[in-house]
């Protein structure tokens, strides 16, 4: 028996450079750290502007159709007082039925009002230290 073992057909590196890598300084590998870690916060930000912009077109076309809806809420709900007024004028006077109407809405938005007070006197009691 032999007391010396075989070379083998390849011997592997033991400094964990690839056989022919060129030897890179600290400065080197620095220095491409820098210049991926600018890459990425590049890339980051031109992630979150996108998301920024779909957002914002989102937020622009929610409103856009809230506010066309609360036209056409208010517009039924004019469509509403003047086909009560139409109909009440049937049974009564016109000018009757007119200050009827007007009354009834009146009396409707005063307590609109006083529940909305109430809201934000109950929010103002939770709020307060």
């Amino acid at each position: 028996m032999i007391d010396e073992p075989a070379d083998t057909a390849v011997t592997p590196h033991t400094d964990g450079q690839p056989e022919g890598a060129p030897e890179e300084s600290v400065r080197d590998v620095l220095a491409r750290l820098y210049a991926d870690g600018r890459a990425f916060a590049a890339a980051e930000a031109d992630k979150q502007k996108l998301r920024a912009g779909i957002i914002g077109v989102g937020m622009r076309n929610a409103a856009l159709f809230g506010v066309v809806a609360l036209m056409l809420a208010f517009a039924s709900i004019v469509a509403l007082v003047v086909g009560l007024t139409i109909a009440l004028a049937q049974v009564i006077a016109p000018i009757w039925a007119t200050l009827i109407v007007v009354g009834g809405a009146l009396m409707l938005v005063v307590l609109l009002l006083l529940a909305a007070k109430g809201s934000i006197t109950r929010m103002k009691k939770a709020i307060a230290p």
